[in-house]
């Protein structure tokens, strides 16, 4: 039997058992068909796809919200991506660029970037903002998921 972690469909938010030793293949949500992220996958969705999956995702969730002009958030951008790898399965990643999501930034109070919001259940866990040693960041995460 293959190993499987489980990844929330970006359509309909359903948790889906992702079978990781067919990451080459395209695999599609049980409830809605739409092709599923691979575990692992820091997720950029548009505001529309954003909105639908914070409303349905069952999975704990990290946001981050960033600007591309931003250099601390490009300091954390390896770190994010690396946690998001490590916690496959576990948490589902998103990406939030504030300059193109002005409102959702607006909706979450962000003040400044990088501020990195979990979310379970809908219901937000903390936030917490600005760049931080990779060892940290995972530590914070870990506390809150």
């Amino acid at each position: 039997m293959s190993e499987k972690k489980k990844v929330s469909c970006i359509h309909c938010g359903a948790t889906n058992n992702y079978p990781v030793d067919v990451l080459d293949k395209t695999v599609v949500c049980g409830r809605c068909k739409t092709v599923l992220p691979k575990p692992g996958t820091v997720l950029e969705p548009s505001p529309e796809q954003a909105a639908r999956f914070l409303r349905s995702a069952r999975l704990p969730l990290l946001i981050d919200f960033y600007s591309p002009t931003c250099a601390p958030c490009h300091m954390m951008h390896p770190i994010v991506e690396s946690l998001s790898m490590r916690r496959a399965g576990e948490l589902m990643v998103m990406k939030v660029n504030v300059e193109n999501n002005q409102e959702m930034a607006a909706d979450f109070g962000i003040m400044g970037v990088p501020t990195f919001i979990i979310l379970s259940n809908g219901n937000e866990r903390d936030r917490t903002s600005g760049a931080m040693s990779e060892a940290d960041f995972s530590l914070w995460v870990a506390s809150k998921v």
